[in-house]
C-alpha cells in the first residue's frame, strides 16, 4: 500500500483490500468495538429491535468503518488490533455459556441435594 488512507472518513478513506472482510470482535462486542474504534453508528446496537440488523452489519462492515474513522499506524497494526477484539468478544462469549452451563448444573444439584439429605 503506497499511503495510509485511514482516518480520513467515509467518503475520502479508501480502503485497502486487506482490510475488508467479516469483523467478529464489532459483531460480539458491538457498542463496546464501537466506542473504541470510534465508529459511532454502531451504538444503534444499544437500540432494541434494531440492535440485531446493527450487529449483523457491524459483522460484515465493520472493518472499513474503523479504518475510515479513526487513524492507525499500518494496515498490520489495524489487523493486530481487530484480532485482539475478536479473541476479547469470544473469551466473553464463552465464559457467558460457561457461566449460564455452570448456572443450570448448579440450579439442579442443589435441590437435589437437599431433598437427598431430608
Amino acid at each position: 500500500m503506497a499511503n495510509n488512507t485511514s482516518g480520513q472518513g467515509f467518503r475520502k478513506g479508501e480502503v485497502p483490500e486487506e482490510i475488508k472482510g467479516l469483523n467478529w470482535g464489532a459483531f460480539l462486542l458491538n457498542w463496546i468495538w464501537a466506542i473504541g474504534n470510534q465508529t459511532w453508528i454502531g451504538l444503534l446496537c444499544l437500540i432494541p429491535c434494531v440492535n440485531v440488523v446493527v450487529q449483523i452489519v457491524l459483522l460484515f462492515k465493520g472493518n472499513e468503518w474503523a479504518w475510515q474513522s479513526k487513524e492507525w499506524d499500518s494496515v498490520e497494526h489495524f489487523l493486530a488490533v481487530q484480532k485482539k477484539w475478536t479473541y476479547w468478544g469470544i473469551g466473553i462469549l464463552i465464559a457467558g455459556f460457561a457461566l449460564g452451563f455452570l448456572s443450570i448444573v448448579t440450579a439442579i444439584a442443589i435441590p437435589a441435594i437437599v431433598n437427598a439429605r431430608g
